[in-house]
């Protein structure tokens, strides 16, 4: 993973200053392809500036960053930010369009060919769950917040970039439709294997989606790992304060699936409902809690039994 040949993204020891205060300071990181990191820390933490030094929306004052092996500056801004999507919480969609131009803006300025970026659009709608012949030609104020965040992920991956940089993109949305897009965006990063470098504030959404974690606090790296090694091993007190010290064991549970606490055994008749082997521990507790009931039947993928959770598997006694 540190191997500087096989990084596509690569800090080494960056700085930035704005009027003379140091924003982000020393900054060494390695970013493997295919990976999917997470930029956390508090307001004023360096994490956007971080990522928008990648794309040279800001410019870099001290260290080098390589993108695939080569200094960012040796690359045209627009070469380098063609290789890169590009996502934001405002989603910056342009009003007087229709969501196919919007998505079709970078491809269009590639001069690819009319029939393979219709193509394009409408493999893109599919994979965000947008049906392409009740989307294409509507226009971003007939869209929902949600839909509208769906079509800015779609833009930003449209000219199959190398990586997909992402600016609080779910920032705005209600606690429903941020769930439902942080599901899409973990399942096209399964699908596609695109290196995703993602800023949040909320530490929940970086343990879902983050392969890694990188938390920052006054432009500096506090701890890097991935979201088991930061619940479980915190560097310091400033990372179990962030975390939530209260909140560890519920986070630890959210990492985890029913199948892994899975029982195999006949399912007791009766119960009013059943848990998906897919379903994360946590979710499982809150519904063997809301249920009042001690373990609950699980289902596999096909919809047949596979077994029972048990609430004395998730909770040790004592607890």
């Amino acid at each position: 993973m540190d191997d500087a040949g096989s990084a596509m993204i690569e800090f080494q020891q960056v700085g930035k200053s704005f009027g003379g205060q140091a924003v982000v300071e020393d900054v060494s990181l390695t970013i493997a392809p295919g990976e999917f990191v997470v930029l956390i820390g508090r307001s004023g933490s360096g994490k956007s500036t971080t990522l928008k030094m990648v794309n040279r929306l800001v410019e870099h004052d001290r260290g080098r960053i390589l993108f695939a092996g080569q200094e960012i500056r040796s690359f045209q801004p627009e070469d380098l930010r063609r290789r890169m999507g590009y996502a934001i919480q405002s989603t910056g969609l342009f009003p007087h369009w229709t969501v196919e131009r919007n998505i079709a803006c970078v491809p269009t300025l590639l001069q690819w060919p009319a029939a393979r970026i219709r193509d394009r659009v409408t493999e893109l709608l599919e994979l965000l769950q947008l049906p392409p012949d009740l989307y294409r030609g509507r226009y971003p104020n007939a869209l929902s917040g949600g839909q509208q965040q769906r079509v800015g992920v779609a833009r930003a991956l449209a000219a199959d970039p190398d990586v997909l940089l992402m600016d609080e993109p779910f920032g705005a949305l209600d606690p429903i439709t941020r769930a439902a897009l942080q599901t899409e965006l973990a399942r096209i990063h399964r699908l596609s294997g695109k290196t995703i470098v993602l800023v949040t504030h909320d530490i929940d959404e970086a343990l879902r989606l983050g392969s890694r974690i990188v938390l920052l606090d006054h432009g500096r790296i506090v701890q890097v790992g991935t979201p088991r090694q930061l619940l479980a091993e915190p560097a310091n007190d400033f990372v179990r304060d962030f975390i939530g010290r209260s909140d560890t064991g519920l986070r630890l549970l959210a990492l985890d699936t029913v199948a892994s606490r899975l029982r195999r055994e006949p399912a007791r008749s009766g119960a009013s409902a059943s848990l998906r082997d897919t379903d994360s521990l946590r979710d499982a507790l809150s519904m063997l809690l809301a249920q009042g009931v001690s373990c609950l039947p699980v289902v596999d993928g096909a919809g047949q039994p596979c077994g029972q959770l048990h609430l004395a598997d998730l909770v040790p006694s004592g607890s």
